[in-house]
């Protein structure tokens, strides 16, 4: 059994702030053995005080609302390491003689084996998601000592909504913020400036930035190790991980349009609930066959994949989602985005978007999902969501994916003609093994997703080489074919069909 190790959240209440932005407290302080949490402002409690989900807190808001009201969650909130043999009750006794407690939760693990559903199992807990804002509002307060007032925002899996409990964290450290900020000059005849060094360009900026902040978390931030500074890549980062909050971090800046991707993630994860329990089958389905994987390589990524998911959702009849270009035409002058020549504007509020008149079940989309993937035309078509239709491949990849806003590129560039081969395969393999269940196939065999989640060459969990390159459709009907014909012969070799398809 596990040893446990429960860490604490809590808010206290303080002294009421003046109007505008929340300032930042003081110096968090943290206990050698591990970290610590609590908020430094009351916050409005539900009604009947019961402390709110997820969906609860993020419901029919903008991503930018969610975005600004977590931010500030976290820079009134500290984490505290709770030793094993302390008991929850004495700390919370004696945390609340410095000030009533307002809100608080212990957990345990953030990969929690004991699954319930997958759904259930796979998203991110509200406790998660506000250790994942504090994380990087920590890391801010050390990179506000070479830029004040900058911004260090979470972008990604851990606010599209499609992010899984482990998952890394992804930091956008966001310094345009900065003049924004700026108070107002006061008159008088002298102004003061401030110059900066100049440097060839803009990515070399971006270099020396990440170069300064990475060798401050390597030495000075409390809790950050195996810091590595990865400047050559196409975006420069530093990865490092966070002991305290137990996440694996990657900090960026100059990645805006990234930040932009995760708000439409968000818009499209909200619009419809069938979108993430949609995407978190396929991947989860996608990394039980190792078509995906944390190691940089061939595979398929999350974030290709959930494109995917977005365009068969599209092109369903009616639709299950929007394109993005009728998204942008219901966009305002406040939604306008244009990042370094990209047009990223979309709506942002999700009350101007019509809900989609589509009343498919979840099952019968992830069968479509695997019939319609496993019989695409790739040697010739790209997929592009913002048009919501296939479109002729403008290179010769194995796998065309357009970026949602730099249309030029291809995010899966990196997919081999191998992985994809694999891709196909199994998407056919589990259309036929979706389709079997209305067949009526042994109940010693597992059936749905379970079926789907066994790895290939479990029984029940893979097909003939030969069945496997035949579309889902003609194998289907071969096999109901074979089960109306009732003569001895007939109901043998179906049966001899069936030992063979599952050994």
């Amino acid at each position: 059994m596990a040893t446990h190790h429960a860490r604490l959240w809590a808010r206290w209440a303080l002294c009421a702030r003046g109007p505008g932005r929340v300032q930042r407290p003081g110096p968090r302080r943290f206990c050698c053995s591990g970290t610590a949490a609590a908020d430094v402002r009351r916050e409005e409690q539900a009604p009947g005080g019961a402390e709110t989900g997820p969906a609860d807190l993020t419901a029919r808001k903008s991503f930018s609302e969610v975005q600004e009201g977590r931010r500030e969650q976290a820079q009134r909130s500290v984490l505290i390491h709770c030793p094993s043999k302390v008991s929850e009750k004495k700390l919370l006794k004696y945390l609340s003689q410095h000030g009533p407690i307002n809100n608080h939760f212990f957990y345990e693990s953030f990969v929690d084996e004991q699954l319930n559903t997958l759904w259930k199992a796979l998203q991110l807990t509200e406790e998660n998601v506000r250790l994942r804002y504090l994380t990087c509002s920590l890391i801010e307060d050390v990179a506000a000592a070479y830029f004040p007032a900058c911004t260090v925002r979470p972008f990604g899996s851990s606010v599209n909504t499609f992010g899984k409990l482990g998952c890394d964290l992804d930091m956008f450290l966001d310094l345009d913020e900065i003049g924004k900020r700026n108070v107002s000059k006061t008159s008088g005849s002298f102004l003061m400036e401030f110059q900066v060094k100049n440097v060839p360009s803009e990515r070399i900026a971006t270099q020396k930035i990440l170069s300064v902040i990475g060798e401050c978390l390597d030495h000075f931030g409390p809790g950050c190790v195996g810091v590595q500074k990865i400047l050559n890549a196409r975006c420069p980062l530093v990865r490092f991980s966070h002991q305290a909050s137990g996440f694996q971090c990657d900090l960026t800046t100059n990645n805006r349009i990234a930040l932009k991707s995760s708000e439409l993630l968000y818009l499209y994860g909200s619009l419809d609930s069938r979108v993430r329990a949609l995407v978190f089958a396929v991947r989860c389905w996608a990394r039980a066959h190792a078509l995906t994987s944390s190691i940089p390589g061939a595979w398929v990524t999350n974030f290709a994949l959930t494109v995917m998911v977005i365009f068969f959702l599209q092109r369903r009849s009616p639709p299950v989602l929007p394109t993005l270009d009728s998204l942008k035409a219901l966009a305002d002058a406040e939604d306008r985005c244009v990042i370094e020549g990209n047009n990223c504007t979309f709506v942002q509020h999700l009350n101007k978007i019509q809900p989609s008149g589509n009343t498919e079940t979840l099952e019968s989309l992830l069968t479509e999902f695997f019939e319609y993937f496993g019989n695409f035309a790739f040697n010739k078509n790209s997929i592009n969501i913002r048009q919501g239709r296939e479109q002729n491949k403008p290179d010769s990849s194995p796998l065309h994916i357009q970026n949602p806003f730099e249309t030029s590129l291809n995010i899966s560039k990196n997919v081999s003609q191998s992985q994809l081969q694999k891709f196909v395969d199994l998407a056919r393999e589990s259309a036929w093994l979706l389709q079997q269940d209305e067949a009526s196939t042994p109940a010693a065999r597992p059936w749905g997703l379970a079926a789907l989640l066994l790895p290939s060459g479990a029984e029940g969990g893979s097909l003939p080489r030969k069945q496997r390159k035949r579309p889902a459709s003609e194998r289907i009907r071969s096999l109901l074919e074979s089960i109306k014909d009732n003569s001895p012969e007939n109901v043998a070799g179906a049966s001899g069909k069936r030992t063979s398809t599952h050994a």
